[in-house]
């Protein structure tokens, strides 16, 4: 399978809010918004997209119906996570994981969007010898 797209999806009871908060803080924007659905791309990288669908919708099947995200950390990669944790900090929202350092080779933060749906937000870094060792090519 050749996929032409690929992002994720977070079925919530509170798409409005959690559509606002990824365009507040993450510098979204709607590509598509109705009540029960909203597909946001990045302002900065049209690549980046990110679905808002309300968990309790008939295109889920009857099964899979939930409005808890559970299970998933959104990743994302930044220039300055510094800047970004003074802007989350600002902000008033949760800090899970302070700013730091990490031997495998990230600056990072962990904050989580009103379902709790963690976010890390990333830099990449040398990581210490032992954790380079262990990468199947040098990292960047």
């Amino acid at each position: 399978m050749k996929a032409n797209s690929y992002y994720p999806v977070i079925m919530t009871s509170q798409v409005a809010s959690t559509a606002a908060f990824y365009q507040s803080h993450f510098r979204f924007r709607p590509l598509f918004a109705s009540d029960w659905y909203v597909h946001l791309q990045s302002r900065e990288d049209p690549a980046i997209n990110l679905a808002i669908l309300d968990g309790s919708h008939d295109s889920i099947p009857a099964y899979a119906r939930t409005v808890v995200p559970r299970g998933m950390i959104l990743n994302f990669e930044v220039d300055d996570p510094d800047a970004v944790y003074r802007e989350i900090q600002a902000a008033g929202l949760p800090v899970h994981i302070p700013l730091r350092d990490e031997p495998f080779g990230q600056r990072h933060f962990i904050t989580s969007d009103p379902n709790g749906v963690l976010i890390d937000v990333i830099k990449p870094i040398e990581p210490t010898p032992e954790y380079e060792a262990m990468f199947s090519q040098p990292p960047a």
